[in-house]
């Protein structure tokens, strides 16, 4: 009897035990402290996974044993957070925040870089020094993400300061084909001046956006990126202290601005006004308000970007404009001419990428016009025979990406398209579109 109770109470300890060590346990950005950084901290990468069903409760891509993986749906755009230099240890305070942000608008895959443990040092070359160890620890991820089904397409990285470098180092690996980095106040001490190899760089990503808050300090005085934006001349943020009796915010406040900023630019409701400008002295002075490329509307409030590919079956290259109007369910219009200072070159069955920007962004698309121009007075009028048009968001992550296959623009001639979602087949040629 005695050793049948023994058995009964060792049978509850051991389910209960199963229990305990089948519970999840959260991880938490790595917190250290001035102590850390005085003596210098060795490179140790968590990968901080959180989905919608898990947002606040992260688990860990690369600990031993991980469960993380449960929660990654390769299926889905996967969005890395990669922090900066850490010279107290702290946590970045905007990185909860920035989670719930990302995570309020779609279901993405975010993953937080959290080397905490490498940026902590009072030295900053260290810190930098080791940028290229967590771009390759973040590659073996990607690679096996990659393995089982994800694309490069869906690849987004976000980085700060150091974190900037670090996206850029992983775009490198694969030869510019991940689908967008953003910089946020890309790092400038060490890599000022330095060649593209060495640095963040556009040819990185199929799109890479850049925004400089602090570039007479800590951060990259150059353009970077397909498109750099530098709010209030990227330099001497408001509201940040002008002398060091600000205490430490005097260094980081115009520096970490740009990540506000860019949290600010998520929110579909943000008032960013931007215009294009060759510097911030002929935006003082007036020369850069007539934003002639969306002429006639006026500037806009926030610009929304597109990539518009084309695939065309001309036996002869054809250069010319291409003109887009996107038509939403209620009607409202926004349109805009890529390239106006370069014709795009058309090659048979070459795909060709251009940039469009609009100053509107629709959930919803039900018609898109698109018109073909060679700019040419004289001459008879040419066609475009294009097999595939595809427009992919590149600013709002969560718009579909829409097709259009096997139809013909004539020279100066608006074509009205209804969008369709996009086919993952092999295209077929119509022979009826050559020339």
């Amino acid at each position: 009897m005695l050793h049948k109770v023994c058995l009964q109470w060792y049978l509850i300890f051991l389910c209960l035990g199963c229990w305990v060590n089948s519970e999840e346990t959260c991880q938490n950005f790595t917190d250290l402290n001035i102590h850390n950084a005085i003596l210098g901290t060795d490179l140790k990468v968590k990968l901080l996974l959180y989905t919608r069903e898990n947002v606040n409760c992260a688990g860990n891509l690369i600990a031993e044993n991980s469960t993380a993986f449960k929660y990654l749906n390769v299926t889905k755009k996967t969005i890395f957070i990669t922090h900066g230099y850490r010279p107290t240890g702290s946590p970045p305070i905007w990185i909860h925040d920035i989670v719930v942000k990302l995570l309020s608008i779609q279901d993405f895959n975010v993953i937080c870089v959290d080397w905490n443990r490498g940026a902590t040092t009072l030295i900053y070359h260290h810190a930098a020094a080791k940028t290229r160890d967590v771009a390759n620890i973040l590659k073996t991820l990607i690679d096996k993400m990659l393995s089982e089904g994800a694309t490069l397409d869906s690849i987004y990285m976000v980085g700060v300061s150091l974190g900037a470098h670090i996206s850029g180092f992983v775009g490198k690996m694969y030869n510019g084909s991940i689908g967008r980095i953003t910089g946020l106040d890309p790092a400038g001490p060490l890599f000022t001046g330095t060649p593209p190899d060495e640095r963040l760089h556009y040819s990185d990503a199929q799109f890479v956006d850049v925004i400089h808050t602090d570039i007479d300090a800590l951060g990259y005085r150059e353009s970077l990126g397909h498109i750099d934006f530098y709010p209030n001349g990227g330099t001497d943020q408001p509201g940040c202290p002008k002398t060091i009796l600000g205490g430490s915010e005097y260094f980081k406040c115009d520096h970490q601005r740009s990540v506000f900023l860019y949290m600010s630019s998520l929110n579909d409701s943000c008032s960013i006004d931007t215009f294009p400008c060759a510097n911030y002295r002929d935006y003082r002075m007036g020369k850069c308000t007539n934003c002639e490329d969306f002429s006639p509307r006026g500037c806009p409030v926030l610009v929304y970007h597109y990539h518009l590919d084309f695939v065309t079956l001309n036996s002869k290259t054809r250069r010319g404009y291409i003109t887009i109007k996107l038509v939403s369910t209620d009607g409202n219009q926004t349109e805009y001419t890529v390239d106006q200072r370069d014709p795009a070159t058309f090659e048979q069955y070459k795909e060709v990428s251009l940039l469009a920007k609009f100053d509107k962004d629709f959930a919803v698309i039900s018609k898109v016009f698109v018109t073909f121009t060679t700019g040419s007075i004289i001459g008879p009028k040419c066609k475009l025979g294009v097999q595939r048009m595809r427009l992919r968001p590149i600013t709002n992550l969560n718009r579909p990406i829409l097709c259009r296959y096997d139809f013909v623009l004539l020279e100066n001639i608006e074509e009205e398209l209804k969008p369709i979602p996009c086919q993952h087949t092999n295209l077929v040629v119509d022979e009826n579109l050559m020339d």
